[in-house]
């Protein structure tokens, strides 16, 4: 005979969602989410969808292969939106010679139509604004996709300051591991704050992080159209613990150091050095504003090669040593901007 506790969760009214992995998706902010809510579906950790459900499409029914090669089975062919509470997005690696899935899109146009909430998950966003059903909204991204959408997609206001934006109709997220919490944040929303901690802990995740949280990383916002350039900086976002040299730069893009410093003067006005180091003291502003780590930390950690060094190149750039902005002497700045040219 079942417990009263039992056939209490099996009663209860489970949170629907219907998960679309597109082509050579992201396997972490897929795993991230559903795990979320297999934790919160069951007591413990015994996987039951008692309060959470959830499907596994594509648009032909047949196994989901992500960017690293993992596959998803069973998957089921794209079924009637309106069975689910929300229809969640993962798109993959970026490659605009892959040809759209067209039936994912109209699906998600369908689902839109019937007011199915839609939420899209790393680079899912990009399915969604294909389908039209971001015009006139906030769309998040990575810092680290910005560039990409910002250049494809012109007509987009892409949001790289925050982990997701929660529009109603509309959640989209940067994708990593704050597709928990928007997992979360859903789970909360439908079964309750105990039920999203728990998933959260077992996780070994400390907290629920709000949609407001920023990300972790700067964001370069200024529309480079120079393909070299664009990749030149892509390597040194992703290096903002170290200096990288500019020979060491230019033969990662396969060029010439005087190339590179050309492209750079013409495109941004300033060379490939001094925008590398601008950019870690702009990463180092949003370290000082946003964590508790100490002065000579955040210097290591932005490639400084010791405080001092650190803490006059900052006092140069913003006109104030690091220490006026924790002693909040400063107004604050908003460092995840970097507009080149307005500063020259």
């Amino acid at each position: 005979m079942k417990s009263a506790r039992a056939i209490t969760l099996e009663s209860a009214s489970p949170l629907s969602v219907g998960f679309i992995l597109l082509h050579r998706f992201t396997l972490l902010p897929f795993a991230a989410f559903v795990d979320c809510l297999r934790l919160a579906a069951d007591e413990g950790d015994r996987s039951r969808q008692l309060r959470c459900h959830w499907t596994f499409m594509t648009p032909n029914g047949e196994p989901a292969t992500s960017s690293c090669g993992a596959v998803i089975t069973p998957c089921e062919a794209l079924i009637n939106p309106e069975k689910f509470d929300y229809i969640v997005v993962i798109g993959g690696v970026q490659d605009e010679k892959e040809k759209l899935d067209r039936r994912a899109i109209d699906y998600l146009r369908l689902a839109a139509q019937f007011g199915v909430p839609l939420v899209g998950l790393c680079t899912g966003v990009f399915a969604l604004i294909q389908a039209g059903v971001m015009d006139g909204r906030r769309c998040c991204v990575s810092w680290y996709h910005h560039g990409d959408l910002a250049r494809r997609f012109p007509a987009i206001t892409p949001v790289a300051d925050r982990l997701f934006v929660d529009d109603g109709k509309l959640i989209t997220c940067a994708g990593g591991i704050a597709a928990a919490d928007v997992a979360a944040h859903l789970i909360e929303r439908h079964l309750g704050r105990a039920w999203a901690i728990k998933s959260l802990h077992i996780m070994l995740i400390d907290e629920m992080r709000r949609s407001e949280h920023p990300q972790p990383q700067p964001v370069i916002f200024e529309k480079v159209e120079d393909r070299l350039v664009r990749r030149a900086i892509d390597i040194i976002s992703q290096h903002m613990g170290e200096a990288i040299g500019i020979e060491d730069l230019a033969k990662r893009l396969n060029t010439s150091r005087r190339n590179l410093e050309r492209k750079f003067q013409e495109e941004l006005g300033v060379g490939p050095q001094r925008f590398a180091r601008d950019l870690r003291l702009r990463y180092g502003l949003w370290l000082l504003h946003y964590t508790t780590k100490s002065v000579t930390e955040i210097g290591e950690r932005c490639g400084f090669a010791d405080s001092a060094h650190f803490s006059r190149h900052f006092r140069e750039a913003f006109g104030y040593p690091p220490s006026g902005v924790r002693k909040g002497t400063q107004e604050h700045v908003d460092p995840f901007f970097l507009h080149i040219a307005s500063e020259q």
